[in-house]
């Protein structure tokens, strides 16, 4: 099996990072926890829950209302948490960074947004690699304007098929969204291709961004792509909160989402006019500490360096994928060249849910199903997969205990 090109090797000590995380000292049923399900949620290191006591015992207030010190000092904290996460992800202003509840909630924003620019027979491209999220908003959408959703074919090795994708666009594109990484297989899709080509079309794109945000530092600006999305508790942070990065001139085109304080500039009961960005999005108190955190969550992974995560991540990759390979009948989906650390696979007839089942009693976290990619199991024909997805907190130690625990699981039923 190929896996990501070779990355250049850095010191990395992950003993001492591995401090920063408290819940990696525990133990479950009895064993130390060996934590394979970061693509679901990562960890929180200590300097990020620091924050969230911080704000709590500190300067809890809302924002941007009040004039007493408290109010003020939440809405600076809160504020330059929006500029940290506009100069990571290198977008050209800080109201072009909307917060959101997550990347759940940033795409369905932009999707209620398209449905008020598009009508019968526009057309939108979705890939075969996504998530439930970034499928069944934009489905919702086609039903409201008679818009037709077409879908980017993929590959037995989990890429996409790009000769298909370049047949489906056309005039009548007007959007392209696709995952910057599947969730499911670890896929990195060919973004940038895909972002020249669909505005060589005339059509906008928009990245979800919620799995390679962990481990690839995107610089939108660089890709040209016109929305951007992602989560906080992929990248270390909160649960709750995300991140939408549109273009200016995008983000003005799209209607507000939602009604109530903040995204008002006037209120009365004959005219309401609406706030200019980022407000305009950001209706009603929202989770402050949760934005606040995000940004001591980008502070902190910055300070170990995208480039070592990536590295470092690329080796658990590859050693985790040639000791998986040693067991018999165990069938690895996803093997492009460009991909991320995860490794989703099966093992002969055995479901996966029992495999993740009994591994757990040893104090292993994988996930187990159909990701919420379903259309994806679909095409290999399965119920769902085993998913071990390995983060910069992990170690090749942990790797030899997973193993392990699968030969044994392996052994209880067959």
């Amino acid at each position: 099996m190929k896996v990501a090109a070779k990355r250049p090797h850095f010191d990395f000590d992950v003993e001492s990072i591995r401090k920063d995380f408290p819940i990696l000292s525990r133990k479950v049923n009895g064993y130390p926890l060996v934590y394979f399900d970061n693509a679901a949620t990562s960890q929180t290191p200590q300097q990020v829950i620091d924050s969230i006591v911080d704000y709590y015992s500190r300067y809890n207030a809302n924002i941007h209302r009040g004039v007493h010190s408290l109010s003020q000092e939440a809405t600076d904290a809160y504020e330059q948490a929006r500029i940290k996460i506009q100069k990571h992800f290198n977008a050209a202003r800080s109201h072009e960074i909307i917060f959101t509840a997550g990347t759940t909630h940033a795409i369905n924003l932009v999707a209620n947004g398209f449905a008020s620019l598009l009508q019968k027979g526009d057309e939108i491209i979705v890939s075969a690699l996504e998530h439930h999220s970034n499928i069944v908003p934009w489905q919702m959408m086609c039903e409201r304007t008679g818009a037709l959703l077409k879908v980017i074919p993929m590959l037995e090795n989990g890429t996409l098929d790009m000769q298909a994708f370049y047949n489906l666009l056309s005039d009548q594109t007007k959007l392209v969204f696709v995952n910057h990484v599947s969730n499911a297989l670890g896929t990195v899709n060919p973004v940038e291709e895909i972002i020249e080509k669909t505005h060589e079309a005339g059509a906008a794109v928009l990245l979800d961004g919620a799995q390679a945000a962990p481990h690839i530092k995107a610089d939108v600006q660089a890709l040209d792509v016109d929305f951007y999305v992602a989560s906080a508790h992929k990248m270390c942070g909160p649960t709750g909160v995300g991140v939408l990065y549109g273009k200016e001139e995008w983000l003005k085109k799209l209607p507000p989402y939602q009604g109530g304080g903040e995204m008002i500039e006037t209120v009365s009961f004959e005219k309401t006019t609406y706030a200019g960005l980022p407000h305009k999005f950001e209706a009603g108190t929202p989770n402050i500490c949760g934005g606040i955190a995000f940004g001591a969550a980008i502070d902190y992974m910055n300070s170990i360096g995208f480039e070592k995560i990536a590295a470092y991540e690329h080796e658990l990759l590859e050693y985790a994928t040639q000791k998986l390979l040693e067991i018999e009948d165990l069938r690895i989906y996803g093997l492009s060249e460009e991909k991320t650390a995860v490794i989703s696979f099966n093992i002969g007839s055995i479901h996966p849910y029992d495999i993740g089942s009994i591994i757990d009693k040893l104090g292993i976290a994988v996930r187990t199903g159909h990701h919420c990619a379903q259309p994806v199991m679909d095409y290999y024909k399965i119920p769902g997969t085993v998913r071990a997805s390995f983060s910069f907190y992990n170690t090749k130690e942990e790797i030899d205990v997973f193993v392990e625990a699968v030969k044994r699981a392996k052994n209880m039923l067959s």
